[in-house]
Formats: structure tokens, C-alpha cells, sequence
């Protein structure tokens, strides 16, 4: 059974920091693109940034471009977001998700989605 698991959620002021974790079990990611969306109440799940299986590269959305940086490290499974200067416009649910084709990935259209985790910035 194919499991993402995210981890990290928490409560900071704005301009505080936070590193979620993206922990598989099942798959192995370094095989997989993966990248990061975030849902806001009211608003659609939107992309935040992704790094692609084969070279490494990543993209990020113009919102978190310059604080947001997401890395693998395939030795332990995992994926990471590591998030600086936050601010109240980031508070979101946050999750983590793979897939074998950028383009699905990319389109919301996902092999597979972890749960979710919150992330709340305070002003």
C-alpha cells in the first residue's frame, strides 16, 4: 500500500520559518516527480513547488519563489519543504504528492497525495 505521509505543521508569527516533511512508504521516490500544493479555505489546491526525478530541477510558483525551497533526499525517502518569511497569505493546508509525469503532476492529476498538513502564520 502507497503512502505519503506529511509532517511539520505548526503555528508561527510572520517571518518565521517552518520545514514540512514528506515521508513515502511503498514507493520509492526517487522514481517519481514530486513537489508540494497548498489549500486555502474557500480557495482552489494550488501549486507551490516541485522537483523533477531525474535532474534535480526545481520550479516554484512566483508566490514563495526566493523563501520556499524544496529538496529530496532519497537515501531516507523523504522530501522537504523548507519555508522562510512566511507570511499570514501562506497559512494553508499543505500536501505533498508524486507522480510519475511532471505535465500530471503539474495539472493536480497526481499518481499519488499525502493527507495533508496545516501550516498557520500568524500576523
Amino acid at each position: 500500500q502507497v503512502q505519503l505521509v506529511e509532517s511539520g505543521e505548526g503555528l508561527v508569527q510572520a517571518g518565521g520559518s517552518l520545514r514540512l516533511s514528506c515521508g513515502a512508504s511503498g514507493l520509492t521516490l526517487s522514481r517519481y516527480h514530486m513537489g508540494w500544493f497548498r489549500e486555502a479555505p474557500g480557495r482552489h489546491r494550488e501549486f507551490v513547488a516541485a522537483i523533477n526525478w531525474s535532474d534535480g530541477s526545481t520550479s516554484y510558483d512566483d508566490s514563495v519563489k526566493g523563501r520556499f525551497t524544496i529538496t529530496r533526499d532519497n537515501a531516507k525517502n523523504t522530501m522537504y519543504l523548507q519555508m522562510n518569511s512566511l507570511n499570514p497569505e501562506d497559512t494553508a493546508v499543505y500536501y505533498c504528492t508524486a507522480s510519475t509525469s511532471m505535465i500530471m503532476l503539474r495539472s493536480r492529476s497526481s499518481n499519488y497525495w499525502g493527507q495533508g498538513t496545516q501550516v498557520t502564520v500568524s500576523s
